[in-house]
């Protein structure tokens, strides 16, 4: 059992720790989060190849916050889990919305990403360590993306800004926002302020980011501990450069048309505007055809 830890340190002191190789073993890849006594368990599983026809990111995040996470279990007639709340989207979502974009353009294999409450102490706010947890668990597999990523929420209590405050200090809290983002670069951005000034916002997203950026430098630590720095191969989009460079000078043969026929005609006049879109649409449809003719011979000599 290789077990690798990785910790971070919060810039009030707090730790963050994160834990792979114990759990989840049959995950693509698996993290487990530990703040105080907060736990929550992230798991990632991919597709070795993409569907057929598939030409979009088929990415899923589920976040869940269990009841025995508290030490209860639920009431009514049922005893059972149900469906997710409107807070558990809403942090899936924002966890979605940072985690999408780092996926190659070209990479289309379906990827499920699971984050689970395990312990919740009442102190620490957990949707805000989900998207850490969540890249930690990609980091941990060998499922491309480009970058790692982490989320905090930031806070403006008594004039100073709070990384992941707790419940108790968010009463006092003027501004509270979550931010998302690599090492470089801010991802994402929600929240909400009380009528706060621009270098106010300003100021909470670099605070933000500074202490995101030791979060990612964990994760390529951890994913070197791992092995998992070189990503998988796939072959999900085949590209036809020339079919591309095709349409590319036609375009532009057609926008030099255009370019032509304005320049050379007066405004005032209305026939050759007519003119100009008929020329357009005969371009356009020879363009098309040509396109067309040459991709039906390239699929038949396959």
């Amino acid at each position: 059992m290789n077990v690798i830890t990785k910790t971070v340190q919060l810039p009030d002191g707090r730790t963050i720790s994160i834990e792979t190789g114990k759990v989840a073993k049959q995950a693509d890849g698996a993290a487990v989060l530990r703040m105080g006594n907060t736990v929550l368990l992230a798991t990632v599983c991919a597709a070795k190849e993409a569907v057929p026809g598939t030409d979009f990111m088929p990415l899923q995040v589920d976040y869940r916050e269990q009841y025995s996470a508290a030490g209860r279990y639920p009431g009514g007639f049922t005893k059972r889990e149900g469906k997710a709340n409107d807070d558990e989207i809403l942090t899936s979502r924002l966890v979605d919305r940072v985690l999408r974009p780092l996926f190659p353009s070209d990479y289309h294999c379906e990827v499920y990403v699971q984050v689970m409450l395990l312990s919740a102490d009442g102190v620490d706010q957990p949707d805000a360590l989900a998207g850490f947890a969540a890249s930690a668990a990609l980091a941990a597999s060998d499922i491309p993306i480009d970058y790692p990523t982490s989320e905090v929420r930031v806070a403006r209590i008594n004039g100073e800004y709070v990384i992941d405050p707790t419940f108790e200090q968010m009463k006092e809290a003027d501004m509270d926002l979550m931010v998302g983002a690599t090492k470089d670069n801010i991802m994402m951005v929600e929240g909400e302020m009380n009528e706060v000034s621009e270098q106010d916002l300003i100021g909470a997203l670099k605070a933000a980011h500074e202490a995101i950026k030791p979060m990612c430098e964990m994760q390529e630590e951890l994913s070197k501990a791992c092995g998992t720095d070189v990503k998988r191969e796939y072959d999900d989009e085949i590209n036809d450069e020339e079919l591309r460079e095709q349409v590319r000078k036609g375009l532009t043969m057609l926008a030099m048309q255009r370019l032509r026929v304005v320049t050379t005609t007066r405004n005032t006049v209305r026939r050759p505007t007519r003119r100009l879109s008929l020329t357009s649409q005969r371009l356009m449809m020879q363009l098309i055809q040509s396109c067309l003719k040459t991709s039906s011979k390239r699929n038949m000599q396959r």
